[in-house]
């Protein structure tokens, strides 16, 4: 840990240009029309951009960067990412130029019921043309190997919310769409397209569904429901794995006022996977 202790305040700095067809390709990915040059980026959509372009002679056999000039070296081998916090300053648009001011926050060992874990927690500045546009914080975990092959599956009792939602629609994400996704953020981690590496050597029972896609997919079934409403901040807690090719639904509900909302996934036993609670405007900013 004293080693690992270094690596906070490390920076990073990107730059890059929100081009249309990887906005597009998304947008058919999830069954939405064409965005057009100028429009807004919707949110958590800046994920397609400051991809990680990780040498393949770089990569660990579960397809993650080996070793990174940004990350700390976690002698843990899995690795996923547990959460997220995010502000939504000013809007960005496709074809804007924007840049990315990364910086690790803390580095933070503990105990957890499967062996040991460190929280590495990363925030991400993104610059457009009109100044800092979202500030984002992420956990990212490290586990130890499984050590009986085998996942543990607690599951998570549902909120109380989620037995008289607002609204819930009930989706599946199949294999395409996983390949889809991993393709358009150039994520190799095999747990999302490698059936026998992720049933026989991380021990889950199917393919996983990549957190970012769920948080998405959540917040585009909120934007369906009430596509008036304009988010001003989010956080996201990922609770357990959810599975390819089984059922799964988004639900979600407003306060009355309209300046709040809370979203969460079940899976087909009817328990959370991800869970993300949302401060509103309720009409679209300027």
């Amino acid at each position: 840990m004293m080693l690992l202790q270094q690596w906070i305040n490390k920076q990073n700095s990107a730059v890059d240009t929100l081009a249309r067809t990887p906005v597009n390709a998304m947008a058919a990915s999830l069954n939405r029309p064409a965005l057009a040059m100028g429009e807004r980026l919707p949110p958590l959509w800046h994920w397609l951009f400051f991809l990680p372009l990780t040498q393949q002679a770089q990569l660990g056999i579960d397809g993650h960067g080996a070793q990174h000039d940004f990350l700390p070296p976690v002698p843990l081998p899995r690795r996923m990412w547990a959460g997220s916090r995010l502000q939504f300053l000013q809007p960005l648009c496709i074809g804007e130029t924007v840049r990315r001011e990364s910086r690790i926050l803390d580095i933070v060992e503990k105990k957890g019921r499967s062996g040991a874990l460190v929280i590495v927690t990363v925030q991400h500045d993104v610059h457009g043309t009109k100044g800092l546009a979202i500030r984002e914080q992420q956990d990212i975990v490290f586990r130890e190997a499984p050590s009986s092959g085998a996942v543990p599956d607690t599951p998570v009792i549902a909120p109380a919310q989620s037995l008289n939602p607002q609204w819930s629609h009930e989706h599946r994400a199949d294999s395409v769409l996983l390949f889809r996704y991993s393709a358009l953020t150039f994520n190799s981690h095999r747990i999302h397209y490698d059936y026998p590496y992720t049933t026989q050597v991380e021990g889950y029972p199917d393919l996983i569904v990549h957190g970012p896609l769920l948080f998405i997919l959540l917040v585009q079934a909120m934007s369906q429901e009430h596509p008036q409403l304009c988010i001003k901040s989010m956080s996201m807690r990922a609770v357990r794995p959810l599975y390819c090719n089984r059922p799964f639904r988004l639900q979600g509900q407003l306060s009355h006022d309209k300046q709040q909302a809370q979203l969460w996934s079940l899976d087909e036993h009817g328990t959370v996977t991800m869970q993300v609670d949302i401060i509103l405007h309720s009409e679209e900013q300027q």
